[in-house]
Parts: C-alpha cells; structure tokens; sequence
C-alpha cells in the first residue's frame, strides 16, 4: 500500500521544462559568400544543484556551449542559423539546468 503511495509523491516532486531562448543568424558578423559550411553542430552547459539551491557545479553558460559545439568542427571559427535552448530537470535530492545551442559551422574565407 506505501509503494504506490511513494511512487505517486515522487512522480509529483520531480520535473521537467523546456524553454526555446533565442535564433540567430551567426555567432559573428559574416558576408554572404565569404564563409565555408562545415556541417551541423550542437553544443551543451550544464550546471547541477542539490535541492535546487546548492550548486554543486558551476555552468550553464551560453559561451560554453557555442565552445562545445565548436569542437566537433575544429576548423570552425562561426555558426550560422544558431538556436539556443534550455532546459531544467528537478528530481526530489538534486536538479540540473543547462543551456544548449544548435547550428551549423563555418569557416570564414
């Protein structure tokens, strides 16, 4: 009889939100030829919190993420058609937030 119960309290104490922030068009300025396309890229920050108060990483940084992304295109220096996300997930003990960033790399001529 307590399992269901428990099992019912937790699901109601745990969660999840999404939340689209931002498009751009590039991370830096770029002519309209002067770029070659790399590929698509994604990239993600996160930081964790106990009882979603006590920062138990640092993060959740929108200039790591575009960093993150990056590294798959190593000759990448922009990204174009950039989209930026986040996201929050609360369990019961710890949650964790994080900042995500979608696009396509560049590398400028």
């Amino acid at each position: 009889m307590r399992l269901p119960f428990m099992l019912t309290v937790f699901l109601f104490l745990s969660g999840c939100m999404y939340h689209p922030i931002a498009l751009q068009p590039s991370t830096k300025p770029l002519s309209q030829n002067g770029y070659t396309v790399l590929g698509k890229v994604h990239g993600e920050d996160c930081v964790y919190h106990l009882f979603a108060i006590i920062p138990l990483s640092g993060g959740n940084e929108l200039h790591t993420a575009v960093e993150e992304a990056m590294k798959l295109k190593p000759y990448g220096d922009a990204m174009i058609e950039v989209t930026v996300d986040y996201y929050f997930q609360w369990w019961i003990l710890f949650s964790r937030a994080c900042t995500q960033v979608h696009g396509t790399a560049v590398q400028s001529k």
